[in-house]
C-alpha cells in the first residue's frame, strides 16, 4: 500500500512540475497583456531603428517579431521599449520588458549575477574602432593618446581599457551615453576615434555620418562579442520559447525552409520538417504554444539566413558578409539544437 502511495505522490508531483514548467509566469504574463514587450535599441541600423514612419525594423527587431508570432501566431503583437545601455539590464530584472534584444553581448557576468539568462548567440561579432581616413592611421596600435567615443556600461568600455592598458597605448575615453549622441561627437571631431561592435561601426559609417567614403574600420578585433537575446533567470519556460524560436529560424535556414516555401515544406518526407513545423507534434505542447509555433514565426520572418541577409548581409546597406555567422555546415559558427 505504501508503495502504490509513493508511486501515485511521485506521478502527481512529476504531473505538476510538468504543469509548472509549461505555465511559465512570464508567458502568462504577455498572453494576459496581449503583446510581447522587447527592449531594443533605437538608431542602429542593421539591429534595431524606427524608420521615418516609427516603424521598428532590423535584425533584432525580427527576432522580437518572431517570438510574438510564436506566442501568438501574429508577429504584430509586440512593442518595442528604447533602452539606453544604462537602462537596459534595470528595465528587464524589473519585468519592464520580457525580452532583452539590444545587442547584448552574452558574458558570465551578465548570465550569473544579474539575475538574468542568456538565450543563444544571434549574431557573432567582435570590437572594433572607426576612425577618419584623413587622421591617416592603419592600426589601433597608431591611437596613442588618442581621445576615444565610447558608451559607458558596455563591454565595449571595458575591452577599450584593457586592450589599450595591455599594448601600453594611452588614451582619453570620451563617455557618452545614447548611440546617436556618440556619432555626432564622433562626427563633429570631439574624439578621435569611436569603438563599438564592428557590426555597428558598420551601420554608423553606412547610414549615420554624411560621407561614408571618409571613414575607415581599423583592422583590430578587441574582444569576442557573442550578441543575443537575454530573458530574466527563474521561468525557464520563458526562455525555452525565446531560445528555440530562434533555434527554428536557424533550423528553417539548415533544412531549406524559408518564407516563401514554408507552406509547401507542410508536405515534405523529411522527419525533421515536419517536427519544426509542427505537423509532427509535440514540440508546441512543450513549451505551452500552438505546435504551429515555428511554421508561424517562419512565415512572419523568414529563416535565419533571410533575417540577417535583408538586415544586415550583402542586400542591405551594411553589406556585411555571413562570415562566423553563417551555418555550421557551410563554414560559419551558428549551430542550432535539433527541435526534436
Amino acid at each position: 500500500m505504501k508503495r502504490q502511495f509513493a508511486m501515485v505522490a511521485g506521478a502527481l508531483a512529476l504531473a505538476c512540475a510538468t504543469q509548472s514548467a509549461i505555465a511559465g509566469p512570464t508567458l502568462d504574463a504577455v498572453k494576459k497583456k496581449g503583446f510581447v514587450q522587447c527592449g531594443l535599441t533605437d538608431g542602429v541600423s542593421g539591429f534595431s531603428a524606427t524608420n521615418s514612419k516609427g516603424e521598428w525594423e532590423g535584425m533584432d527587431v525580427d527576432i522580437c517579431r518572431a517570438v510574438a508570432a510564436a506566442v501568438f501566431g501574429d508577429a504584430t503583437k509586440f512593442k518595442g521599449t528604447p533602452l539606453s545601455t544604462q537602462q537596459r539590464f534595470t528595465a528587464l530584472q524589473s519585468g519592464e520588458v520580457d525580452v532583452l534584444l539590444r545587442t547584448v553581448t552574452l558574458t558570465q557576468t551578465r548570465d550569473t549575477s544579474l539575475g538574468l539568462a542568456a538565450v543563444a548567440p544571434s549574431f557573432y561579432d567582435g570590437q572594433g574602432v572607426l576612425v577618419r581616413k584623413s587622421l591617416n592611421v592603419k592600426s589601433a596600435k597608431e591611437l596613442n593618446e588618442a581621445t576615444i567615443c565610447v558608451q559607458p556600461g558596455t563591454t565595449t568600455e571595458l575591452n577599450l581599457a584593457d586592450w589599450f592598458r595591455a599594448n601600453g597605448i594611452k588614451f582619453t575615453p570620451v563617455v557618452i551615453d545614447k548611440v546617436t549622441e556618440v556619432v555626432r561627437a564622433f562626427e563633429s571631431g570631439r574624439c578621435d576615434a569611436f569603438t563599438d561592435d564592428a557590426s555597428q561601426l558598420a551601420a554608423v559609417r553606412a547610414t549615420q555620418v554624411a560621407k561614408a567614403d571618409d571613414f575607415e574600420i581599423l583592422p583590430e578585433r578587441f574582444s569576442k562579442e557573442p550578441l543575443g537575446p537575454m530573458v530574466r533567470q527563474g521561468d525557464e519556460n520563458w526562455l525555452g520559447i525565446v531560445r528555440w524560436t530562434l533555434f527554428a529560424l536557424m533550423e528553417a535556414e539548415e533544412y531549406g525552409i524559408n518564407q516563401k516555401n514554408v507552406d509547401e515544406m507542410l508536405k515534405s518526407k523529411n522527419p525533421n520538417v515536419l517536427r519544426i513545423l509542427g505537423v509532427t507534434p509535440g514540440a508546441g505542447k512543450n513549451m505551452g504554444v500552438d505546435e504551429k509555433w515555428a511554421y508561424n514565426a517562419i512565415k512572419a520572418v523568414g529563416n535565419y539566413g533571410e533575417i540577417f541577409e535583408r538586415n544586415v548581409g550583402n542586400g542591405s546597406k551594411l553589406g556585411l558578409e555571413r562570415g562566423v555567422n553563417a551555418l555550421w555546415n557551410q563554414g560559419g559558427a551558428m549551430y542550432a539544437w535539433p527541435v526534436r
